[in-house]
């Protein structure tokens, strides 16, 4: 039976710039690596890219003007916006904010608590506990700034709504903030709405829209290239980050295409069939911070044909516990193991899984990856599975 079960290894590279060739950088840093340090590539390994080399090596970025006259566009000329439910992130949102506010002369902000979707606090919840507000309550700027204006994230040490304001005003742009669960509760201020949430972001326009109001989504800003800028067709500036005060990197367009072609040379050069995949953000909650690191529209934006699906397996423990309380050894491991080769292709539903993550194969491996390359100066944006698909009863 094989000692080890999965692998990881972060992949180092070159340094990364835009119009690189991605997809030979990555071939030849894994094969380098391979050849370095001894070990064996087989079918069903996995190399995953991170998604911020993806967008910069195809130049898919953006500046703040060009994000600026597209909303102006859309909206056309407005002299009043309303944006709901932003992020609370100075890398993720701060510059579209900037974008935004240079588009407008008046800005109403309404932002969800006690924090954002992806947990990024805004506020003291036991103080929230022990006020006249609760999570139905609409609680103004002034309000706000009375019962809560002192708080500040104990991670960043910063209170996003004073960043926010500081940022918006310096654009000339009047900002006027409100926070408040429900989303059209902006429509007491304006019409002209620009959605910001991320994952429930469908369901926002369409019950903003319901309500009478002339709305785009933030997946609907720079859908289109705005003088020979980048764009993404399908997430607009969802999944965009900060890439200097003015200029911001998109999400990736070409990934599905990079990982074939990835996939296609490594067959070439090594006769295995090893499956590719782009990651952003991994899908996980710290619970401590209680942050939800997803604020990518999806984990994997782009993966070959073999990762899709999710895991079947069976619950190790629960079999132990359960058929074989009286087997110990080696006896218990055979008789795992047979379950194992016996078991059903599809074992949804089925007690035998209770206790495994029932969650997309991407969406798991992804979380690996981001844990395994992190988001600062590891210098690994490539990383390497091995063992993934293995099970107790592979030799």
């Amino acid at each position: 039976m094989r000692d080890l079960g999965t692998v990881v290894r972060g992949i180092r590279t070159p340094i990364i710039k835009e119009n690189d060739d991605l997809e030979s950088i990555v071939v030849n840093s894994v094969l380098e690596a391979q050849k370095n340090n001894g070990f064996e590539f087989h079918d069903r390994d996995v190399i995953a890219i991170t998604e911020a080399v993806v967008g910069i090596s195809e130049g898919n970025y953006v500046t703040v003007d060009q994000v600026t006259q597209d909303i102006k566009n859309k909206f056309n000329n407005p002299q009043e916006l309303g944006i709901v439910f932003p992020i609370l992130s100075r890398n993720r949102f701060s510059i579209i904010l900037k974008a935004i506010a240079r588009s407008t002369k008046k800005l109403y902000v309404l932002l969800s608590f006690p924090s954002d979707e992806v947990g990024n606090g805004i506020l003291d919840e036991e103080r929230l506990d022990n006020s006249e507000y609760n999570l139905g309550s609409i609680i103004t700027e002034d309000e706000y700034m009375k019962t809560f204006g002192d708080w500040l994230h104990p991670f960043t040490g910063i209170n996003m709504i004073k960043f926010y304001k500081e940022l918006i005003e310096k654009e000339g742009c009047e900002a006027v903030f409100v926070l408040s669960n429900k989303a059209t509760d902006i429509l007491k201020y304006t019409n002209n709405v620009l959605s910001c949430d991320i994952h429930t972001r469908m369901k926002t326009k369409k019950l903003l829209v319901d309500n009478g109001a002339k709305v785009y989504g933030l997946y609907e800003i720079m859908n289109e290239p705005i003088d020979g800028s980048g764009y993404n067709e399908k997430y607009g500036m969802l999944g965009s980050n900060k890439s200097t005060e003015e200029r911001l990197k998109l999400f990736p367009r070409t990934g599905q295409q990079l990982v074939e072609g990835i996939q296609r040379r490594l067959k070439e050069a090594t006769g295995k069939t090893i499956e590719v995949m782009v990651y952003g953000d991994g899908a996980f909650k710290d619970p401590v911070g209680h942050i939800w690191e997803l604020a990518d529209p999806v984990v994997s934006p782009a993966y070959t044909s073999g990762l899709e699906g999710t895991p079947n397996e069976i619950k190790l423990k629960f079999v132990s516990d359960n058929k074989y309380p009286d087997l110990k050894g080696d006896e218990l491991k055979k008789a795992i193991q047979d379950e194992i080769r016996k078991k059903d292709k599809d074992l949804k539903g089925q007690m035998i899984t209770q206790g495994t993550t029932p969650r997309r194969l991407t969406d798991l491996i992804g979380s690996l990856c981001d844990l395994t390359s992190g988001s600062g100066d590891k210098g690994t944006p490539v990383v390497f599975i091995q063992g993934y698909f293995d099970n107790l009863a592979d030799e």
